[in-house]
Formats: C-alpha cells, sequence, structure tokens
C-alpha cells in the first residue's frame, strides 16, 4: 500500500471534492478550538490510545497535536485535497508520526486487522453510506480494538428534530460539504455489530442558541473478541 505521506509530492486523485466548504471548514474548526472548547474535546476522545490508529476523515489534521506519545502510527484518511493538503502541514508539527492518505470510509486503503484503533470525529454526518463505512472499520480495526467517536446528529425536541431533518433533505448536504445533521451514529455503531461503551450527549458549543448541528455525541465502541468480518483485506 502507498500512502501519501507528509513528506510525499504526489498528488492523488480527489474522490471528493468541496473547494469552498473546505476553505470555511478549515477557518470554523480553527477557531473553534478555543471559541466552542474543540481543543478540549479532542484531548478527551483520544486520551489514552496507543498503538496503530487510523483517523477516518482526519479533515485539516486538527487531533494531530492531540495524540498522545504512547500512539506508534496514525494513518489519516482525508478524501478533500484542500483539507488534506492541511492536514499534511498538521502531520509535520505532530509529535507522534502521521501518514495522510486518500481515501473515502467506505473504501478503506489499508489491510484488514492492521490497527489497534479507529478515530472518528465528525465524519459519519457526512460519508455516503454509513453502514458501509463502518464495516470497513469494523475490518480494519483489530478484534477486541476500540473505536474513539465524537460525532453530531439528531438531538433536540420534536421541532428540532423535524428542522434536521427537513435539512438533511434539501439544502444542509450541498452547503456544508455532504454534512447531514438528523443521523444517529450512535444507532449506527450498534447496527454494524460494535459493543457500544461508555458515551455521553454533549452540546457544542456548551453555551448559546442550539443549532441544528449542536447535537453531539462522545464515546468508545469496541470490535468484539470473537468478531470475523472477511470483507475486502
Amino acid at each position: 500500500m502507498q500512502l501519501w505521506s507528509a513528506r510525499s509530492t504526489k498528488v492523488p486523485r480527489d474522490p471528493v471534492h468541496h473547494p469552498v466548504f473546505a476553505r470555511y471548514y478549515a477557518r470554523a474548526s480553527v477557531a473553534a478550538e478555543t471559541r466552542a472548547g474543540m481543543a478540549t474535546v479532542r484531548d478527551t476522545l483520544l486520551r489514552g490510545l496507543s498503538g496503530r490508529v487510523i483517523e477516518v476523515g482526519a479533515g485539516n489534521g486538527l487531533n494531530f497535536a492531540h495524540y498522545p506519545g504512547a500512539v506508534s502510527e496514525v494513518v489519516a484518511i482525508e478524501p478533500e485535497r484542500a483539507l488534506r493538503a492541511l492536514a499534511v502541514e498538521a502531520a509535520l508539527r505532530s509529535q507522534v508520526p502521521v501518514d495522510v492518505a486518500p481515501g473515502v470510509a467506505e473504501a478503506l486503503p489499508v489491510k484488514s486487522e492492521a490497527f489497534d484503533a479507529v478515530v472518528l470525529s465528525l465524519v459519519l454526518c457526512s460519508v455516503r453510506d454509513v453502514p458501509r463505512a463502518l464495516t470497513e472499520v469494523r475490518r480494519v480495526l483489530r478484534p477486541g480494538g476500540e473505536v474513539r467517536f465524537f460525532e453530531h446528529g439528531r438531538g433536540g425536541g420534536r421541532v428540532m428534530r423535524l428542522t434536521q431533518r427537513a435539512l438533511d433533505r434539501t439544502v444542509w448536504p450541498p452547503l456544508a460539504g455532504g454534512c447531514h445533521v438528523a443521523r444517529d451514529p450512535v444507532g449506527a455503531l450498534r447496527e454494524a455489530g460494535f459493543d457500544l461503551g461508555p458515551y455521553r450527549r454533549v452540546m457544542m458549543p456548551e453555551k448559546g442558541p442550539a443549532l441544528p448541528p449542536s447535537y453531539c455525541v462522545i464515546g468508545t465502541a469496541w470490535r468484539p473478541v470473537d468478531d470475523a468480518v472477511t470483507t475486502g483485506g
């Protein structure tokens, strides 16, 4: 397998192309590190990880600075070219080895059972096929390996959930790089065969008005020890 590392000069073909949204997201995500408390969320999400980790949908690489020293390698998959270029820059500054590669969640370009942990950070909202993507996560994760997830999805009362569904059917995905606000990440992980560990609901930002993308969940899941996934490889 050839990964696009931080030292590579090759420009791979784009599996996803959202240049306008990518520019907006790059600015907004950096501002959210302090204003919305995202830096603290990233610390919580990644605390205690070790071994080989694959991060699916790495964006502009803001998680890289928060990986603990016990992580031996991070393979970061990002399909959008502009965000991937920023992730390469972030990889150069990382204290742990990071390789950045193009690819989509539904067809991860890595071997089966090659990783101790998978990180899903604000990615399930935008993948085209959530069940297929989570089948891939199971495939690349060793039995007993863990999934760390921080995702947003449906929440609030009846009016908010109706609003979220309406946005998903109309303007939100085209405006937000394929993002959906009414998905159920915890339910999707459970249906995909993962053992759910502790998780908690959080609002982002914690203070301020509740918006359709504000309803988040952070937690851990595991691939069952006796699980046998033979898809791909």
